[in-house]
């Protein structure tokens, strides 16, 4: 499409990691619709998996939940407004507020795309494809896209997990062939026991000046995790969701070869206890001892590191202390 997308400058933000951990209890955290609805699941590795569409979908919740505006909206009746159908709405309340046109032709102008940034923030975190449909005089249509600065890998447990299914049934009145009459459903219902689940995420500086994401954005993210996390599971498949831990590094230059910080996080089962038979926090401790010996190689570094942990885990082998940089506290509770 060629529209040059607006730089609104911050300078604020690092390049930065985030480490996000929660766990769930007899829940089915992200169900797979090709598969029955089942959680999706690493079967060779025995290992649950989340995609990063479901944890952003939490954090947007959130966003709407505190009277934001968001570009991922639901029309009335449940279903998702397309792409080009939400840019169309946003055109139209640009004008009513402005008395300005979005676009001129085929182009969306900058003063627009500006004014979109300013107002949604789940673009400024994750970024937005916006189309443009081809017209009626058959030319072609195109698209404009901002970048996300905040991207996620899709998470999965740290561990093997055990999945089950029990059998349920609806009923309902109704009218049967023979007049009224009661008529019933069945399905089966799949949940996990438990799964310590774990997310990796990754912020760009330079994504962030292009399309004014600040600090301020990122703690509003932070919420998104912790607090959107308990508010979203709220349905009858989500509930038994809880936040345990929530870690940020931002570095003082460009991006250093960390990995991935899960990569260095083990479940130990606590004496008499199986690691099938994890049911609870309380049954074992999380050994981040690799993750930081990881962390301890760039010692010097780290600008700042951001950190939250639920008192009931259990954490053996993390000493922020020792990494030579400020340590926040996030406080959201």
């Amino acid at each position: 499409m060629g529209n040059e997308m607006p730089s609104l400058e911050t300078g604020k933000v690092a390049n930065g990691e985030i480490l996000f951990l929660y766990d769930a209890k007899d829940t089915n955290p992200n169900g797979d619709p090709d598969s029955e609805n089942r959680p999706r699941m690493d079967h060779v590795a025995g290992r649950i998996l989340v995609s990063d569409v479901r944890l952003k979908r939490y954090v947007r919740e959130y966003l709407l939940a505190r009277g934001e505006d968001i570009w991922v909206r639901l029309k009335e009746d449940g279903s998702r407004l397309d792409a080009d159908g939400r840019r169309k709405e946003l055109e139209a309340l640009y004008k009513e507020e402005t008395g300005k046109e979005a676009a001129k032709g085929k182009e969306l102008t900058p003063e627009f795309l500006s004014w979109l940034l300013e107002r949604l923030r789940d673009i400024r975190l994750f970024g937005a494809v916006l189309p443009i449909k081809s017209g009626e005089d058959g030319g072609k249509g195109g698209t404009g896209q901002f970048v996300g600065p905040v991207q996620f890998d899709w998470g999965y447990s740290l561990h093997q997990v055990e999945v089950y299914g029990a059998r349920i049934s609806s009923v309902f009145a109704g009218r049967t062939e023979g007049g009224k009459g009661q008529h019933g459903t069945f399905g089966v219902d799949y949940r996990v026991r438990y799964a310590l689940i774990g997310f990796w995420g990754r912020i760009s500086r330079n994504r962030a000046k292009a399309v004014g994401l600040s600090e301020a954005d990122l703690e509003v993210l932070e919420k998104g995790l912790l607090e959107g996390l308990l508010e979203g599971a709220t349905t009858r498949s989500k509930i038994g969701q809880t936040p345990r831990l929530y870690l940020r590094v931002d570095w003082k230059e460009g991006f250093k070869p960390l990995g991935d910080p899960r990569d260095g996080l083990q479940l130990h089962p606590k004496e008499g206890v199986s690691l099938e038979a994890i049911r609870q926090v309380a049954d074992y401790h999380l050994d981040a001892s690799g993750l930081q010996s990881a962390l301890e190689r760039y010692r010097g570094q780290i600008a700042r590191i951001r950190y939250w942990k639920h008192e009931d885990l259990e954490v053996k082998g993390l000493d922020l202390s020792r990494l030579g940089a400020s340590v926040e506290p996030v406080a959201w509770i």
